[in-house]
């Protein structure tokens, strides 16, 4: 088996009233499978911008991103490699309106709550459980660590 390609993704957990927001997929590569807001990094785009545009396009809000847990490499069920940037984020406008072709449920649960799925039932189980450990142990870091446009 051949790597097809790197992708370039970010996700984000919204944190509400010690809540998550999950969403239930229904893209092609993730049918009916639970995952934070997330999406692909566009050419040329900033990694914070492209974090704050895939929430708003899959749920409706505005968030201002409070923190990072990480990067995360794995190889995805295409067979690429992801790179997935994540954040912490609160709402800070409008209210929640589903994509109803890219996404077909969401709820908010407690963060420890997502240890009842099965892996079956989560897009990248393994990545959703690091990440879910980490918010739970508050290993979330400054979102200073991205600089913006430091080269010339």
């Amino acid at each position: 088996m051949t790597q097809n390609s790197i992708v370039l993704v970010v996700s984000v957990s919204i944190i509400k009233d010690d809540e998550v927001l999950i969403i239930k997929e229904n893209k092609p590569s993730a049918i009916n499978k639970w995952n934070f807001p997330s999406g692909r990094i566009e050419h040329k785009e900033d990694i914070l911008d492209a974090a704050c545009r895939e929430v708003k396009e899959e749920t409706g809000f505005d968030v201002k991103l409070t923190g990072t847990t990480g990067i995360y490499n794995f190889i995805s069920s295409s067979n690429n490699q992801v790179i997935l940037f994540h954040f912490t984020g609160e709402i800070t406008g409008d209210s929640l309106k589903i994509v109803e072709d890219e996404i077909i449920d969401s709820k908010w649960i407690k963060v420890s709550e997502l240890k009842n799925f099965d892996n079956n039932e989560l897009r990248e189980a393994n990545v959703i459980r690091q990440i879910m450990d980490s918010l739970l142990n508050q290993k979330v870091y400054s979102i200073t660590v991205f600089n913006e446009q430091l080269c010339n």
